[in-house]
């Protein structure tokens, strides 16, 4: 049995990837600003992340936030897992990270490198974005009479459980490098996923497209954050929307 402990355990992929590895009979340690006994800011570091990583085999590293940190959480983590012996660590990351110049995607990038300069053995998965965060994406938009969109942009979702049976999987084995991307099955315009979750949800929106400008936007707008030759993933957003409370999330 391995021992393994995954930082941001009770998050939208963390808690999935608790579930696969205790359903294959190892001993999961969750690591989270609130979840006990391993109660742990990553950003502050410190003897209780030392307490976590003692006698762990494998560190999944699912911990992240958009308002900044992941950089300096990644040097305590794994400084803290090479005073462990820790032997494998796996960071989930995001496709796209090295060619859209955007902030969240920066840092993204640069914990990646930490983790292949780590000294420890490791694995990188990047996979395209979750249903889940769509989603919440549209939900947002939906609050507005008119849903503003930005043109010609596409997305590639994928199921949030399909990433974490992945990442399940290579955590088990042995450290791999950077490792195929994971896209989801379909690249779909994001109005087309905005008109899906509006029908799921019985809402009348006007969609407007609405060019934008930067960088960022034209990185995104010329798709490199999609994985189309990696679209491995099985559910559908309409699939997604669908098993959501029947498709009734508003």
């Amino acid at each position: 049995m391995t021992t393994i402990l995954v930082t941001g355990g009770t998050g939208t992929l963390g808690r999935h990837v608790c579930e696969r590895l205790r359903a294959d009979g190892h001993e999961v340690r969750v690591l989270s600003r609130k979840a006990r006994p391993y109660t742990v800011d990553l950003r502050e570091g410190g003897s209780a992340l030392d307490a976590a990583v003692t006698g762990v085999d494998t560190v999944v590293h699912c911990a992240t936030s958009p308002r900044g940190g992941d950089e300096k959480a990644a040097r305590n983590l794994i400084a803290a897992a090479r005073r462990a012996g820790v032997t494998h660590l796996v960071y989930i990351s995001i496709v796209g990270v090295d060619r859209v110049p955007y902030g969240y995607y920066r840092s993204k990038l640069a914990v990646e490198r930490l983790v292949e300069e780590s000294g420890t053995g490791w694995t990188v998965l990047r996979a395209t974005q979750f249903h889940d965060l769509v989603l919440t994406v549209l939900q947002g938009l939906a609050r507005l009479p008119v849903m503003p969109l930005p043109a010609r942009v596409k997305d590639q979702p994928v199921d949030v459980t399909e990433v974490a049976d992945r990442l399940a999987e290579l955590a088990l084995g042995a450290p791999a490098g950077r490792v195929d991307d994971l896209g989801g099955p379909e690249v779909r315009t994001f109005d087309s996923l905005a008109r899906a979750y509006l029908r799921a949800t019985g809402r009348r929106r006007a969609v407007v497209k609405v060019p934008l400008r930067g960088a960022a936007y034209r990185a995104f707008r010329d798709g490199h954050h999609l994985a189309p030759d990696h679209a491995v993933g099985r559910t559908t957003f309409d699939e997604f929307l669908a098993r959501r409370s029947g498709g009734a999330q508003r």
